[in-house]
Protein backbone atom coordinates (compact mmCIF):
# COMPACT_ATOMS: atom_id res chain seq x y z
CA UNK A 1 0.00 0.00 0.00
CA UNK A 2 2.87 2.33 0.72
CA UNK A 3 4.18 2.18 -2.86
CA UNK A 4 0.68 2.45 -4.31
CA UNK A 5 -0.04 5.56 -2.25
CA UNK A 6 3.15 7.28 -3.37
CA UNK A 7 2.51 6.51 -7.03
CA UNK A 8 -1.12 7.65 -7.06
CA UNK A 9 -0.64 10.60 -4.71
CA UNK A 10 2.51 11.66 -6.56
CA UNK A 11 0.74 11.71 -9.92
CA UNK A 12 -2.21 13.59 -8.44
CA UNK A 13 0.12 16.09 -6.76
CA UNK A 14 2.04 16.67 -9.99
CA UNK A 15 -1.18 17.36 -11.87
CA UNK A 16 -2.44 19.83 -9.27
CA UNK A 17 0.92 21.57 -8.91
CA UNK A 18 0.91 22.16 -12.66
CA UNK A 19 -2.76 23.15 -13.01
CA UNK A 20 -2.85 25.19 -9.82
CA UNK A 21 0.43 26.91 -10.63
CA UNK A 22 -0.92 27.95 -14.02
CA UNK A 23 -4.04 29.42 -12.40
CA UNK A 24 -1.92 31.37 -9.93
CA UNK A 25 0.52 32.95 -12.38
CA UNK A 26 -1.14 33.15 -15.80
CA UNK A 27 -3.57 35.74 -17.11
CA UNK A 28 -7.15 35.04 -18.13
CA UNK A 29 -6.12 35.17 -21.80
CA UNK A 30 -3.38 32.59 -21.26
CA UNK A 31 -5.72 30.27 -19.33
CA UNK A 32 -8.69 30.55 -21.72
CA UNK A 33 -7.52 27.98 -24.34
CA UNK A 34 -7.30 25.23 -21.70
CA UNK A 35 -9.94 26.48 -19.25
CA UNK A 36 -12.86 28.22 -20.95
CA UNK A 37 -14.66 28.47 -17.61
CA UNK A 38 -12.32 31.27 -16.48
CA UNK A 39 -14.42 33.74 -18.49
CA UNK A 40 -17.33 33.21 -16.11
CA UNK A 41 -15.27 33.62 -12.93
CA UNK A 42 -13.56 36.57 -11.30
CA UNK A 43 -9.78 36.21 -11.54
CA UNK A 44 -9.55 36.36 -7.75
CA UNK A 45 -11.60 33.15 -7.61
CA UNK A 46 -9.46 31.50 -10.29
CA UNK A 47 -6.31 32.44 -8.39
CA UNK A 48 -7.83 31.19 -5.11
CA UNK A 49 -8.64 27.84 -6.73
CA UNK A 50 -5.05 27.68 -7.97
CA UNK A 51 -3.67 28.34 -4.49
CA UNK A 52 -5.96 25.67 -3.04
CA UNK A 53 -4.76 23.18 -5.66
CA UNK A 54 -1.08 23.92 -4.97
CA UNK A 55 -1.57 23.67 -1.20
CA UNK A 56 -3.52 20.43 -1.62
CA UNK A 57 -0.72 18.96 -3.74
CA UNK A 58 1.78 19.86 -1.05
CA UNK A 59 -0.58 18.35 1.53
CA UNK A 60 -0.61 15.03 -0.30
CA UNK A 61 3.18 14.72 -0.19
CA UNK A 62 4.77 16.69 2.63
CA UNK A 63 2.93 15.38 5.74
CA UNK A 64 3.45 11.67 5.00
CA UNK A 65 7.01 12.35 3.86
CA UNK A 66 7.94 14.15 7.07
CA UNK A 67 5.71 12.14 9.39
CA UNK A 68 4.28 15.38 10.77
CA UNK A 69 0.47 15.32 10.81
CA UNK A 70 0.13 12.63 8.10
CA UNK A 71 -3.66 12.87 8.43
CA UNK A 72 -3.44 16.08 6.42
CA UNK A 73 -2.77 13.95 3.35
CA UNK A 74 -6.17 12.32 3.80
CA UNK A 75 -7.76 15.76 4.19
CA UNK A 76 -6.04 16.95 1.00
CA UNK A 77 -7.27 13.92 -0.96
CA UNK A 78 -10.84 14.39 0.30
CA UNK A 79 -10.55 18.06 -0.62
CA UNK A 80 -9.63 17.12 -4.18
CA UNK A 81 -12.70 14.88 -4.45
CA UNK A 82 -14.89 17.78 -3.29
CA UNK A 83 -13.07 20.23 -5.59
CA UNK A 84 -13.68 18.04 -8.65
CA UNK A 85 -17.36 17.57 -7.85
CA UNK A 86 -17.57 21.37 -7.78
CA UNK A 87 -15.68 21.55 -11.09
CA UNK A 88 -18.07 19.05 -12.66
CA UNK A 89 -20.99 21.15 -11.47
CA UNK A 90 -19.47 24.30 -13.01
CA UNK A 91 -18.84 22.52 -16.33
CA UNK A 92 -22.35 21.08 -16.52
CA UNK A 93 -23.99 24.39 -15.55
CA UNK A 94 -22.19 26.05 -18.47
CA UNK A 95 -23.40 23.38 -20.90
CA UNK A 96 -19.91 21.86 -21.14
CA UNK A 97 -20.26 18.10 -21.24
CA UNK A 98 -16.51 17.41 -21.46
CA UNK A 99 -15.98 16.18 -17.92
CA UNK A 100 -13.89 13.05 -18.55
CA UNK A 101 -10.79 14.62 -17.00
CA UNK A 102 -12.80 15.71 -13.97
CA UNK A 103 -14.22 12.22 -13.53
CA UNK A 104 -10.73 10.75 -13.83
CA UNK A 105 -9.48 13.16 -11.17
CA UNK A 106 -12.40 12.27 -8.87
CA UNK A 107 -11.56 8.58 -9.26
CA UNK A 108 -7.84 9.17 -8.69
CA UNK A 109 -8.49 11.31 -5.62
CA UNK A 110 -10.94 8.71 -4.28
CA UNK A 111 -8.30 5.99 -4.69
CA UNK A 112 -5.85 8.26 -2.88
CA UNK A 113 -8.37 8.67 -0.05
CA UNK A 114 -8.73 4.89 0.18
CA UNK A 115 -4.97 4.32 0.13
CA UNK A 116 -4.43 7.05 2.73
CA UNK A 117 -7.01 5.53 5.09
CA UNK A 118 -5.44 2.08 4.82
CA UNK A 119 -1.79 3.17 4.98
CA UNK A 120 -1.53 6.38 7.02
Amino acid sequence: MNVAYWIVAGLLALFYLYAGGKKVVQSREQLRPMMAWVDGMPMRAVRAIGVIEVLGAIGLILPPLTGIAPGLALAAAVGFVVLQFGAIRVHLSRGDRQIALNLTLVLTAAVTVWLATTWL
